[in-house]
């Protein structure tokens, strides 16, 4: 496997960002997978009451009243996908050139659907939501995971754009785990997929990150649904 090192690009201040966000999956768990694969430690403050949330309207942090939020180099910046544009940038996760750009943020947006899919589950009533959760394995055999096989395959390199680890290598895994959390055969007509995930999770940096206790976030339960209604009054 080709040997990988992220760093930032020169110029860049070091910085330990802030993330602020509710305790548990959905938008930010991307911007965690993001700095965790590229080594980078960062803060937390789980948003639980309506107060908080109300405090960080009124001092202009929440640009359009929505989180995730993340504090960096000087910057609030709120808008999930321009903050995994910006960490990717920074820490050479987007490729060489535009036309690499390009391909890895569709890739990335791809799996994002997919996952979002997840999230949103979490949200419909019992029955709904096991409906829900059996189509997003249905669409993950027939849709999302034939696409990046055949990435591979015609590729056939270790990663999904040129030979270097990107953004979208990291989403794809995360992806990948979150639907095998549905079902654990989902990969088994897929031999390219289950050898990437090995290749991409024994990554030092993402190891490190799937290892208990570490920062990744648990599935959304009734606890978290439950906050997110009462702080964003849904």
């Amino acid at each position: 496997m080709t040997s990988v090192a992220i760093k930032p690009k020169p110029g860049v201040i070091a910085a330990k960002p802030k993330l602020c966000y509710f305790r548990g999956r959905c938008r930010m768990e991307s911007i965690h997978w993001l700095l965790a694969a590229a080594g980078v430690e960062f803060e937390e403050e789980f948003l639980e009451t309506r107060e908080q949330y109300e405090k960080l309207q009124k001092d202009g942090h929440l640009l359009f009243g929505q989180v995730p939020l993340v504090e960096i180099d000087g910057m609030v910046l709120t808008q999930t996908r321009a903050v995994l544009s910006y960490l990717a940038a920074k820490y050479n996760l987007r490729g060489k050139d535009l036309k690499e750009a390009v391909r890895i943020d569709m890739y990335a947006d791809g799996t994002l659907d997919l996952m979002m899919m997840i999230a949103q589950a979490a949200f419909k009533p019992p029955e709904e939501k096991e409906e829900d959760l059996a189509l997003v394995v249905q669409k993950a055999k027939t849709r999302y995971f034939p696409v990046f096989e055949k990435i591979l395959k015609d590729h056939g390199e270790d990663f999904l754009v040129g030979n270097t680890f990107s953004w979208a290598d990291i989403q794809l895994l995360e992806a990948i785990l979150m639907v095998e959390e549905l079902n654990a055969s989902v990969l088994s007509d897929f031999p390219l997929l289950k050898a990437f995930k090995t290749r991409i999770s024994n990554m030092p940096t993402i190891k490190k990150f799937l290892q208990p206790g570490r920062q990744r976030q648990p599935p959304p339960d009734g606890r978290y649904v439950e906050v997110v209604r009462n702080v964003l009054q849904l």
